[in-house]
């Protein structure tokens, strides 16, 4: 087994972990919001939070050093259009996904205060939005960066 295929399989897999984690996460997060059920969501942002960081940043950090080791290994130029357009896809889906990790965070402890559902008020409406309108882009970005690393467009 070569170095390559190594890395090529962290690599891999670190994205079916990024794709997989981000979509359940949105998905359970999503839904303990609009359940209208306090303890749900308050269970619910406490693991979304744990997950992010278990399973998402280390997706985060194996991503560009395998990537970038893989691209060392093939001789591949980090100036081509298809790695440029890998490195500003996943910077902008990082700019997103920060904010995001922020956000839940701020939901969590709003529901930990909060004395009902009702009582989370705007405060908590506006996080929520906030998180839908970062998390959507970022997620498409994540599928984006699936086709342009099988695809390679201008390699």
């Amino acid at each position: 087994m070569t170095t390559y295929l190594v890395l090529k399989y962290l690599h891999v897999l670190s994205a079916a972990v990024l794709l997989g984690t981000g979509a359940g996460i949105a998905y359970f997060m999503f839904t303990a919001c609009v359940s209208r059920n306090l303890e749900a969501l308050r269970v619910v942002a406490r693991y979304v939070i744990l997950a992010d960081w278990l399973f998402t940043a280390t997706a985060v950090v194996l991503q560009p050093i395998t990537g970038a080791w893989m691209m060392i290994e093939r001789g591949w130029m980090f100036t081509s259009p298809w790695f440029v357009m890998t490195a500003v896809l996943y910077i902008a889906t990082g700019a997103c996904w920060i904010p995001v990790v922020f956000l839940q965070y701020r939901m969590a402890r709003l529901a930990n205060e909060a004395a009902s559902f009702d009582a989370l008020g705007l405060s908590f409406k506006r996080a929520f939005r906030w998180w839908v309108a970062l998390g959507v882009p970022a997620f498409a970005m994540v599928l984006a960066l699936y086709a342009v690393m099988i695809f390679k467009p201008g390699l």
